[in-house]
């Protein structure tokens, strides 16, 4: 069961930021600095950071199931609160700092830090329902 609620939980996340970043998408191209065409859409696209980020989700979703299996948390409650901290405190952080440093805007913090923050929480609260 391990391996499916990883691969709910990666996929479940993955799906969440699609929705996310199509909802913030103006916002978050604006922001990255990233090229559009006459229409609005990236110059240049590839399907690599689409599956970069599938892989991702898998890596963050199987380190949380250990961390998770190891600190025994496996209420729904517990899972939530423990996968909004490790957005909220390992990830979010991490790219404020990468963005800092690149001197983006901090509107693109907010944009992929609440991904971190609320993915991370999808992801903890679905690895705790198998």
């Amino acid at each position: 069961m391990e391996i499916l609620s990883i691969l709910v939980a990666a996929a479940a996340s993955w799906v969440f930021g699609a929705v996310w970043y199509m909802t913030l998408s103006r916002p978050w191209l604006k922001a990255s600095g990233i090229k559009c065409d006459a229409n609005g859409k990236p110059e240049g696209g590839s399907a690599l950071p689409y599956l970069l980020s599938a892989l991702c989700m898998l890596i963050v979703a199987g380190m949380m199931r250990h961390v998770f299996a190891s600190a025994g948390v496996d209420a729904f409650g517990a899972g939530l609160l423990g996968g909004l901290g490790i957005g909220s405190f390992f990830i979010a952080p991490w790219i404020m700092i990468n963005n800092a440093y690149a001197m983006r805007p901090f509107t693109l913090t907010l944009i992929d830090g609440g991904y971190a923050v609320f993915g991370c929480g999808l992801i903890g609260a679905i690895l705790t329902l198998f």
